[in-house]
């Protein structure tokens, strides 16, 4: 997300470096660059010109002018009022949970915007994260598949769903789901609701009649990022119908915009509270708007790369596999266990861009670094190894000829991807010996010549 206004952002300050002094002339041709990069990043019109007029009227206020560092002063009055915009007060908890249980959490939003898997997600994050017990339910009786698809999805994050049992319709479902999470003792009600492809009465109507018969202590409106300019006007709507209490947006990962955050929370007056990339039910993160300006300009945005890392990773299986590697007895399970949590990560662009200079790089470049860390590949050579016999993976040396076949027939993949496989657990073979204590040229010992922290090795 925000590639795009990242590389204009980017080369407009970079065209003012070098400057001792800005004047008037250089800022209003810069202003003018950033009001192009913001409308070429689908940021609504309204939100343009009120961005580029606070940032105008603080750059020639003689913030900047006459500035020692004239262009760092005018990438802080930038970075500041796109957090403004953004949302300039950092929601301290997106969901309180202050009410008497059941806490009742209404999904609203526009039909594809992703308000299935969003409920699911916020059921798993409360779940694992505020040790909730956490109750799903969906009124979307005009999708009859809906219900089935969010009723999967409860049980993949591993809570509950109800399911009426008579005529599906959201005036029997809401007051008997309310019921059931009461008499179960349900910290939280999360309930999902239809939704239409463009806003209409139909859908404003009902929208309206299901927030008045399950009073929801929280509504979460769901937008979809790559909605661009109709993200303002659709968001208005929502807001203007239903006492908002925030927006989360989805699918961040498929759009290098990124106009939808800055208009919608400049539009709803609402707070964004939570962002999503991709489909697993772990990819969502709670929104920084300080975070998320950084991220825009090629500051990147290391905080959330860490809790994203940590929320995925294993840790007792990533300790077993460094206890091996120390040990020189990296075999083809210690191999699998590294290339699980690798695809685990899944969306790996979308965690380099959250570092500082990554986003401002060139697409080639990305793209390089992208196929050094080839998510598909390595999902095949996962199926290579399951295709393994436990003996075959603790002695790989057996691997050879007919076994690679067999192995390469099992997996759907072919012998090149099984030679491909061989040669890199090979390679990281190799490393692990020499990291092994006693060994001549154990590369712990060399480090420690060096001064450089044991502990810090491991944790690479």
């Amino acid at each position: 997300m925000f590639e795009q206004l990242t590389q204009s952002l980017t080369q407009t300050f970079k065209n003012l470096t070098g400057r001792g002094r800005l004047t008037e002339a250089n800022i209003e041709s810069a202003l003018k660059d950033i009001k192009n990069a913001l409308i070429e990043a689908d940021v609504a019109l309204e939100v343009v010109k009120k961005f580029t007029q606070s940032v105008s009227e603080h750059a020639i206020g003689q913030e900047v002018l006459g500035a020692l560092k004239p262009v760092e002063t005018l990438t802080r009055v930038v970075h500041d009022e796109l957090v403004k915009t953004l949302g300039s007060n950092p929601v301290e908890d997106p969901i309180p949970l202050k009410a008497k249980p059941p806490v009742v959490i209404l999904i609203a939003g526009l039909q594809g915007a992703g308000k299935t898997t969003t409920a699911a997600k916020i059921s798993k994050l409360l779940k694992e994260e505020k040790k909730k017990n956490i109750l799903l339910t969906s009124v979307d009786v005009q999708r009859p598949a809906a219900i089935d698809q969010l009723e999967t999805l409860a049980e993949k994050a591993e809570v509950d769903f109800y399911r009426h049992s008579g005529k599906q319709t959201y005036q029997n479902i809401i007051p008997a789901a309310i019921k059931n999470a009461k008499e179960k003792h349900y910290d939280v009600l999360i309930i999902d609701t239809a939704g239409r492809l463009h806003v209409d009465d139909a859908l404003m109507s009902e929208i309206k009649a299901i927030n008045k018969l399950c009073k929801p202590e929280e509504i979460f409106f769901v937008a979809d990022s790559m909605m661009g300019q109709d993200a303002a006007s659709v968001a208005r709507s929502f807001n203007e119908a239903l006492p908002i209490t925030g927006t989360i947006l989805t699918k961040l990962d498929a759009d290098s915009r990124g106009g939808a955050a800055l208009s919608i929370a400049e539009i709803t007056g609402k707070p964004i509270l939570f962002v999503c990339e991709g489909e697993h039910l772990h990819q969502i993160d709670e929104f920084s708007p300080a975070r998320i300006a950084s991220q825009i300009l090629g500051m990147g945005d290391v905080v959330s790369l860490v809790k994203q890392v940590e929320r995925q990773v294993d840790e007792k299986r990533t300790k077993k596999t460094k206890e091996k590697l120390k040990q020189g007895r990296f075999d083809l399970e210690s191999f699998q266990n590294q290339l699980e949590e690798i695809v685990k990560m899944d969306n790996i662009e979308g965690m380099m861009n959250k570092l500082p200079g990554v986003g401002a790089m060139s697409d080639n470049i990305k793209s390089q670094l992208n196929q050094q860390l080839d998510i598909k590949q390595f999902k095949h050579m996962l199926a290579a190894i399951r295709s393994m016999t436990p003996k075959e993976r603790s002695f790989p040396d057996l691997i050879k000829g007919s076994r690679k076949r067999r192995i390469a027939d099992g997996s759907g993949t072919d012998i090149q991807l099984v030679n491909k496989l061989m040669k890199k657990f090979k390679t990281m073979q190799r490393m692990s010996k020499k990291l092994k204590p006693g060994s001549k040229s154990n590369m712990m010992n060399r480090l420690k010549k060096q001064n450089v922290d044991e502990d810090f090795f491991s944790a690479n």
